[in-house]
Formats: C-alpha cells, sequence, structure tokens
C-alpha cells in the first residue's frame, strides 16, 4: 500500500506543478485587456456622455411628453391630451406656411453653399500669393457668433446703410432689403451664406488633399485641360465632401433661428417664418406648450430623415 501511495502523491504533485507552470490562455489575456480597455474608454467618454444625456435625450423626451399633453394658460395643469396638438398643427395653414417657407428656403440656400464654397476653396487651392491671408480672410466670418453677424448684416442693410450706400454709387435704387416680403429670405440668405463660406470650404479643400497628385500627373500626360480634370477627376473624388457639406448645411438651416429673431421676427408677412423661430413663437410668446412641442417633434423626424439621407449618401460602397 505505502508504494502506491507515494505513486498517488507523486502524480498529484506533478500535475500541480504542470498547471502551475503551464501558460494561461491567449483568448484569455486578450478578454482582459478588452474590458480593460473598454473601461478606460467609458471613463474617458463619461463627461461627454453625461453632457449628451442631459442636453439631448433628456430634452428630447420631455418635449415628447409634452406634445401629447394639454397646458392650461390660466392655471398651469397638465393633462394628457393624445394627439390633439398633431392634429391641431397639421391641419393648420399656417404651419404648411412654415413647411413651404423652411423647406424652399433650404432648397435655395443649401446647394447655394455647396457651389460657394466648393468654388473658394478650388480657387484658393491654386497656387495664388498670398494664400493664407485670402483662406483666413474668407475664414473669419465663420468665427463671428451668429447674433453678432445678425447685428451687423442689420445694420448694413438699413435704408440708409452700407449697401444701399454702395448701390447708388453704381447708380441702382436703394432696396427695402428686410422689410420686402420679396426681399427679407434673400437678404437673410446673404447673410447666412456670409458667415458659412468660410467653415464649409475648410472641409471641401480637406477633400482636395485626399485627391493623389498622380492622377492629375496621368490626365496631364494623357493632355487633359483644367476643364477636363476638374470635371473627370476633382468633382467626382469630392463627392463625399460636398455630400458632408449639403447635409450637415441643411441641418444647421433647419436650426437657423437667431437672424430671424434678430432682423424680421419672422415677416414681413411670413416670409422669414423659418420652423425653428415658429416654434420660439408658438410656445413662449403665444404659450402653446403642447403645440410648440409637437412641432419640436416634427422637426426632429424631419431631422432624423435628413441623418439617414447623410449616411446614406456618406456609406462607402462596398468594393
Amino acid at each position: 500500500m505505502r508504494p502506491a501511495t507515494a505513486t498517488r502523491r507523486t502524480a498529484r504533485s506533478t500535475g500541480r506543478a504542470v498547471r502551475r507552470g503551464s501558460p494561461r490562455p491567449a483568448g484569455s489575456a486578450r478578454r482582459r485587456r478588452s474590458v480593460r480597455t473598454t473601461l478606460v474608454a467609458f471613463a474617458l467618454l463619461s463627461p461627454a456622455l453625461v453632457a449628451l444625456v442631459l442636453m439631448r435625450v433628456v430634452p428630447m423626451i420631455s418635449a415628447v411628453s409634452q406634445s401629447f399633453r394639454h397646458v392650461s394658460l390660466s392655471t398651469g395643469a397638465s393633462e394628457f391630451d393624445g394627439l390633439s396638438n398633431y392634429t391641431h398643427l397639421l391641419s393648420d395653414p399656417g404651419f404648411h406656411s412654415v413647411l413651404v417657407v423652411t423647406l424652399v428656403f433650404n432648397l435655395v440656400l443649401n446647394p447655394a453653399i455647396v457651389v460657394l464654397s466648393t468654388a473658394l476653396a478650388l480657387l484658393t487651392a491654386q497656387r495664388l500669393p498670398l494664400v493664407g491671408l485670402w483662406r483666413s480672410m474668407i475664414f473669419v466670418p465663420a468665427a463671428v457668433p451668429g447674433a453678432v453677424v445678425a447685428l451687423i448684416w442689420s445694420t448694413a442693410l438699413q435704408p440708409d446703410g452700407l449697401v444701399n450706400a454702395l448701390l447708388e454709387l453704381v447708380g441702382l435704387p436703394p432696396q427695402p432689403f428686410l422689410t420686402s416680403a420679396s426681399q427679407a429670405a434673400f437678404s437673410i440668405g446673404i447673410m447666412v451664406t456670409w458667415g458659412a463660406l468660410g467653415y464649409w470650404m475648410i472641409f471641401v479643400i480637406a477633400g482636395l488633399k485626399d485627391i493623389p497628385d498622380s492622377l492629375y500627373e496621368a490626365a496631364a500626360l494623357d493632355g487633359a485641360g483644367w476643364w477636363r480634370r476638374l470635371l473627370s477627376i476633382t468633382l467626382p473624388l469630392l463627392k463625399r465632401p460636398m455630400a458632408f457639406v449639403l447635409i450637415a448645411c441643411t441641418v444647421g438651416s433647419f436650426l437657423l433661428f437667431a437672424p430671424v429673431q434678430i432682423l424680421t421676427k419672422g415677416g414681413p408677412n411670413g416670409s422669414t417664418n423659418l420652423i425653428m423661430f415658429d416654434i420660439y413663437n408658438r410656445t413662449y410668446l403665444l404659450g402653446d406648450v403642447g403645440v410648440g412641442q409637437a412641432e419640436v417633434v416634427i422637426l426632429m423626424l424631419l431631422l432624423a430623415v435628413i441623418v439617414a439621407v447623410q449616411f446614406r449618401l456618406l456609406r462607402e460602397e462596398k468594393s
């Protein structure tokens, strides 16, 4: 019995020694590293995530909740009212006019910004003297807050302002600009374009930097001129940056508020009553909180569709 017992003890000791000396599985180490990396990333992102939840998610949930409720103006009491706010809003001709004004404004403004910012990017990408200075001068308006830009243009577009003075110098009559129903939206569009061109130009310049020089060299060897290189190489390869600028600029234009609030208050005759100003007007001036929040939800749905289109346009084609 003693030799057998000693043999079993030796076998158990040998097994424990083998287990202690054997390397740990590589998969387990990778999993631990992955968990550790995830925890570190979450810790670094947590301040931004908290801010995102407090400033975006919570207000969104609050807007959706209030859009189904009616708030009494006399007592401030709130009660569930179903879809009546949406029914009232969608049957309101005034809201239909707001949608038309907002959509037409975006359909005209945003393609113009994309074309002009691309043209400026192509121009400043050439070997011009003091090109850095020209780029800086174009970008300066983008660094000015929107409210300040609105105040600058409010002064310039007055009947006795700078723009009418320049028109008189070339023999043209003064224009009403912000007081004309046919010119007010156009005037705000010029102001927004002036403030946005430099910002979006930077994205197009970044796209130009990604185009390989070898393509231009090969086209030049084949005898392609500047226009042929532009149409066959530059613009096709700028499709993704231009699509991003178009969609992001559209989202920003849907949220445009400060110029309308400062310059026109939605007038004259509702010609500049964009959807963000209409939300402000219904919620804070008219006190119709439920309908105003229903309009916020509709705006979020419109923007969700735009973001979906953005991801569709920016999605990489599978090879």
